[in-house]
């Protein structure tokens, strides 16, 4: 049972979502703040009472609001040793990348529809039941796309590419760029199965075709790709693939 908070600063639209989450059997308490001086007061008095009646599992948050934005408050309590976790709930496409930076469990577009988040719900309900656990990251990825925001299953990119401090995502159908680095791509999707094989490189294990040896230099393919692999990474990319569940 989840215990919420929701924070946005209209009223109409505070009511509905708050009566929506309350119509969820899956959350015991569902209380609302209108602005972020209250939000962060009720967040802070929640993480004083720990495990009890009072805690907050989880902030629905909008982001324009007046003063602290949404994403100001996620940034603020992302400095705490166990901080509640986030959905933000908006009318703006254009802040999902941001969104996921700050490890967002989901991002619910206005005007919120029921059975999506009934489905955002599911998810908090699936971290909190194992957040003694390391935290799941989500099934998508934010992209932008001639201006808009798309998500991209991560079980379709094959594999990454440093860009600077960007990386660009490939897939069987295209490529896209994203302001996040290879070295944390690696680090979130190391449970995925992704396994770095060069400083400029990032590969999804099961999509690798063929291993290839030449006058002492390896390198796989994937798919039309060839990539190479570095010394420094070869030994782990050959004992990764030996241990890889036939597809």
């Amino acid at each position: 049972m989840l215990r919420v908070l929701a924070v946005d600063d209209e009223a109409p639209a505070l009511e509905e979502l708050l009566y929506l989450l309350r119509s969820d059997p899956r959350i015991r308490s569902a209380e609302g703040a209108t602005g972020a001086t209250e939000a962060l007061r009720l967040i802070g008095a929640a993480l004083e009472a720990g495990e009890g009646d009072q805690g907050v599992d989880v902030v629905f948050l909008d982001i324009h609001m007046a003063g602290l934005t949404g994403l100001d408050i996620a940034r603020l309590l992302a400095g705490f040793a166990r901080p509640p976790l986030i959905v933000f709930v908006t009318a703006h496409e254009g802040f999902a990348v941001q969104a996921f930076d700050l490890k967002a469990v989901d991002y619910v577009l206005k005007p919120v529809r029921g059975e999506r988040l009934a489905e955002a719900v599911r998810r908090v309900a699936e971290l909190v039941s194992g957040r003694s656990a390391t935290v799941q990251e989500p099934d998508q990825i934010p992209v932008e796309l001639g201006g808009v925001t798309r998500f991209l299953a991560i079980d379709d990119i094959t594999y990454a590419e440093a860009q600077g401090d960007y990386a660009r995502l490939h897939t069987a159908r295209g490529s896209h760029l994203v302001r996040i680095p290879l070295t944390t791509l690696e680090e979130r999707w190391r449970s995925r199965g992704f396994v770095r094989i060069h400083r400029s490189h990032l590969v999804a294990l099961d999509r690798i075709d063929e291993l290839r040896l030449d006058a002492g230099s390896m390198s796989v393919r994937v798919g039309d790709a060839e990539l190479p692999v570095s010394r420094r990474h070869a030994r782990t990319v050959r004992d990764r693939l030996l241990r890889r569940s036939p597809r």
